[in-house]
């Protein structure tokens, strides 16, 4: 079990030093110890689109059904132990040729849920359609060229393009592989999932998705005959469920609910470190966020022990922009930490003396997704204004704030909104470049040109021991003292689940693997 102050002692934290992911082919593919009866129904926090192409979103719900229904070259456990650990998966093996190609060896006998067999033309088309700037999701460090060698090997070469082959080693574990015919039919591809996954797509009905095993998983028939991915945005709603006997898996726990499940032993929780950071992002685009100086002064004016006391177990101590699941983390020594009288002195230095000047600032949080998001923003918006920040906090349903979350011309709503980012491999730019670096700028709309070198510089590093030394000597320091975004804290993912489910692997990020779990 971990608590949210020591969840950074004992080697945690150690362990992103390690040397490049070892790769194990049998971690997630142990035998359950039970016969499976039914489907599983699991509530999950977050509405899905609706669009099946995985290039369109950043939904997080969506990635768990995604992880049931498609495969990927490799998977990430992201343990805290071994932050850095990838296995096999469509992939065999993974080896550099040189700075600009990755050779890929893939599985043989693979099918996808149509019957047509998995071969190196279905990576090609998977990244060169996935990697193209006008995909939503942008999960890719830029745009790639797939040679392919023969039916099982491709080489992924991004000479072109000018950084290195090495950053798809991470990236494998979190680019759903899409069938080649698929890609060539956009209309066919965002109607429907075709994977080569254990579980199959069947049909969407309202708030639920349903699912069914695939009997030729190239890892064998799942136990499981079927998943139901059904949203349910209340937290209280999602708990009566699965004490009910309505549900059999729930996420996105709060301390009191999970006082409750925990004295039924009918029930079990599972916590763990996750990849997600929760931040409150500035708008950086306008002012008064534009001025460094007045950015760091907020952050030193929030308490964020504080808000780990409102937390209770769902969230963990933060000192860098990334999980310590991610591949580079290490904390940073002058992380803004709270300290009332370095805010007054920055907000002097901008020319805001104790506030004065400073305009109304709206902040945007959610409610019903992350935990006690009210209550900490509440707290937040408190420590805010004792500084002399005017803050106008407005709590919105998770689909409104949703709609206003994302940087646009002349930047975007409001001030401040608070946000986490949930991404499952170890690659560290899924957040770090997707936020801070001027070709994206996803939320905060920064564009700084020292940033900017500091993420080129990691990204562009000759060899994995190099670029782990940039992100921990430079490029989170840099980051963090320009602020574009605050880590507030790490979250720790909280499910709860039936005792008769056994057998399931919960990924850092929120998927999970069912292929072998049971349900009694």
């Amino acid at each position: 079990m971990i608590s949210r102050r020591n969840i950074l002692q004992g080697g945690l934290v150690g362990a992103a030093a390690a040397a490049v992911g070892r790769l194990n082919p049998d971690f997630l593919f142990t035998s359950a110890h039970a016969q499976a009866a039914r489907s599983l129904r699991f509530l999950g926090a977050e509405a899905l689109t609706g669009n099946w192409d995985p290039t369109t979103h950043t939904n997080l719900g969506q990635l768990i059904v995604e992880g049931y229904v498609f495969g990927y070259l490799t998977r990430a456990p992201m343990t805290p132990e071994k932050p850095e650990e990838l296995i096999f998966e469509l992939a065999t093996s993974m080896e550099p040729i040189d700075e600009y190609t990755l050779e890929v060896k893939l599985r043989e006998g693979v099918k996808f849920h149509d019957g047509t067999p998995f071969t190196a033309e279905d990576v090609k088309a998977t990244y060169e359609y996935g990697c193209q700037p006008d995909r939503p999701a942008q999960w890719y460090p830029g745009q790639v060229k797939v040679d392919v060698v023969d039916p099982l090997t491709c080489r992924i070469n991004t000479k072109d393009y000018g950084y290195p082959a090495s950053l798809y080693i991470y990236l494998s574990s979190f680019l759903p592989v899409m069938a080649a015919k698929d890609v060539a039919n956009k209309a066919q591809l965002s109607a429907r999932m075709n994977g080569t996954g254990p579980m199959k797509f069947v049909e969407q009905k309202g708030d639920s998705t349903f699912l069914a095993a695939n009997p030729d998983y190239f890892r064998g028939a799942p136990k499981i005959p079927g998943v139901e991915y059904r949203f349910v945005g209340d937290t209280t709603t999602r708990t009566l469920s699965l004490m009910n006997g309505e549900a059999d898996m729930i996420e996105r726990l709060e301390a009191e609910q999970v006082d409750t499940i925990a004295k039924d032993d009918r029930f079990v929780i599972h916590k763990a470190l996750s990849v997600e950071n929760k931040y409150l992002f500035f708008r950086c685009s306008k002012p008064p966020f534009d001025n460094p100086l007045v950015r760091l002064a907020a952050c030193h004016a929030i308490d964020r022990e504080g808000i780990l006391d409102i937390l209770g177990v769902s969230g963990a101590p933060s000192k860098a922009h990334i999980s310590p699941v991610k591949f580079g983390y290490a904390e940073v020594a002058d992380y803004p930490e709270f300290d009332p009288e370095k805010c007054q002195e920055l907000l002097a230095q901008a020319g805001y003396p104790n506030g004065e000047g400073l305009p109304e600032l709206t902040y945007y949080t959610s409610v019903g997704f992350y935990p006690k998001t009210k209550e900490y923003a509440e707290y937040i918006t408190a420590l805010l204004q004792e500084q002399g920040f005017k803050v106008n906090l407005q709590t919105l349903e998770v689909a409104a704030w949703g709609n206003l979350l994302y940087d646009k011309e002349g930047g975007g709503e409001g001030n401040m909104i608070d946000c986490g980012w949930c991404t499952g491999s170890p690659e560290p730019d899924l957040v770090l470049r997707t936020h801070f670096h001027s070709s994206s700028k996803r939320i905060t709309g920064i564009v700084d040109p020292e940033i900017d070198a500091v993420l080129d510089k990691e990204r562009n590093a000759a060899t994995v021991d190099e670029r782990r030394k940039v992100l921990q000597e430079e490029t989170l320091p840099t980051i963090a003292r320009k602020a574009p975004a605050y880590s507030l804290f790490t979250s720790v993912f909280i499910h709860a689940y039936a005792k008769g489910l056994d057998g399931l692997y919960i990924f850092p990020n929120g998927m999970q693997d069912v292929s072998k779990a049971t349900l009694s």
